[in-house]
């Protein structure tokens, strides 16, 4: 294994000096309000995002100065990410109708870009153990929160949903937006996020302590269930497996093997509505139907994309039935929809070269695949490509990936 390269400076900034009483410095202070901002109903996130990139580039100039910072721009993920940051920008100058929705996703396009490139370029440069154990913090009161806003939402309803719901729409009901205070107003939208930022609850000790936590495990699920989103349970469960295989023994493994095929038919009716998954009213039975509609009239779709944040036309025209949707609940054919061959590859190449520079950065093949599977899971079934939460899940997989290295034979399980 590649050993972790500590490239951080003795320089300090302005920015650089701890904070008296909080014990973080004013980057470390900027990175976790990124998180909590996603979760703020206003939209206050684009501006914490960018304001952050600022300090994170303050702090950065202050350590290696211009020639280092237009080194670290060739990175060919970088490279990659340019090209379709700008390809999305020309699309959406020469196809926007007139939509507000469409202008918020293509400033979220840059905001998110820019956050990404100064934030991982930041933690490169940097010993990140005091920035874990702050993010640990943030990720104990981002989830304190949530389990109070779906708590309100199960208790304004009797807590007649709190078993489950037998349908994708009766459990969207359970949003109210008059009890919204926290997170999404948005089910999958939320119940993903709550995966992403769930598995890396669950890789914070692992990094820190070389301990696995099952109270985390099971309160991450516990909000995943309430949340009655398919989404997260669906993610988290690929990814705690393949965690629990990577620390277990080879007869452990069988054992692991045999209790998950016995249970896979009670998650598969009772959490993930296996019965209803191709009704029209379901929305995995939605998914469905557009990725049917793509590729059955694939040859319509141009070359160069039919447009910025358009594939609505296309889903309405073909699809089925169509239920409001403007992408088609999967990354890459969203990206091949709206920005055609360009978009995707673009995409995919920024996509395997952000791996690529993650596994430069240390740690196992093991962990980056234990670490990106949730996420690749997710892209599949619900993202655009001009999602926040993407980006920061990047960016801190980036963060536990480089501040210490793993050694899964002597992880310690702790209940």
């Amino acid at each position: 294994m590649e050993q972790l390269t500590n490239i951080s400076t003795h320089k300090t900034s302005i920015v650089g000096n701890k904070i008296p009483l909080i014990g973080i410095d004013l980057t470390e202070l900027f990175f976790c309000l990124s998180l909590l901002a996603m979760f703020v109903p206003l939209k206050i996130y684009p501006f914490v995002y960018l304001a952050s990139s600022f300090v994170f580039l303050m702090d950065t100039y202050s350590k290696q100065g211009f020639i280092a910072m237009g080194n670290y721009l060739k990175n060919p993920w970088l490279v990659f990410l340019g090209i379709f940051t700008c390809y999305a920008s020309v699309s959406f100058f020469t196809t926007y109708n007139g939509q507000p929705y469409v202008i918020n996703n293509f400033l979220k396009l840059w905001v998110n870009a820019i956050f990404l490139g100064t934030a991982t370029y930041w933690l490169s440069l940097r010993d990140n153990i005091r920035l874990l154990k702050a993010l640990d913090i943030t990720l104990h009161l981002i989830f304190l929160l949530c389990f109070a806003q779906l708590f309100i939402y199960h208790e304004a309803f009797n807590f007649g949903l709190i078993y489950g719901s037998a349908s994708s729409g009766k459990a969207s009901t359970l949003y109210n937006p008059q009890h919204f205070f926290w997170g999404l107003d948005d089910k999958n939208m939320f119940g993903a996020r709550l995966a992403l930022l769930g598995f890396i609850y669950v890789l914070v000790p692992l990094v820190r302590y070389h301990k696995l936590t099952i109270w985390r495990i099971a309160a991450v699920f516990l909000l995943a269930h309430l949340s009655l989103s398919r989404t997260p349970i669906a993610a988290l469960i690929m990814g705690i497996f393949l965690l629990g295989w990577a620390l277990s023994t080879k007869y452990v493994r069988v054992g692991l093997v045999l209790v998950s095929a016995s249970i896979l038919p009670i998650v598969a009716q009772k959490f993930l509505r296996i019965d209803n998954i191709t009704a029209s009213n379901d929305g995995m039975g939605v998914r469905i139907t557009y990725w049917k509609a793509f590729f059955q009239h694939f040859d319509t779709i141009s070359p160069l994309g039919n447009g910025f944040f358009n594939g609505a036309p296309f889903l309405k025209q073909y699809a089925a039935y169509y239920h409001g949707e403007p992408h088609l609940h999967n990354t890459f054919m969203s990206c091949y929809l709206e920005l055609g061959v360009i978009g995707l590859l673009s995409y995919g190449l920024f996509f395997w070269y952000f791996i690529k520079f993650c596994l430069k950065a240390g740690q196992t093949r093991l962990f980056w695949c234990i670490a990106f599977l949730p996420l690749l899971a997710i892209m599949m079934i619900l993202y655009s490509g001009y999602d926040n939460d993407i980006v920061v899940y990047l960016t801190l997989v980036f963060l536990l990936g480089r501040t210490k290295s793993i050694d899964f034979k002597n992880i310690k399980i702790q209940f």
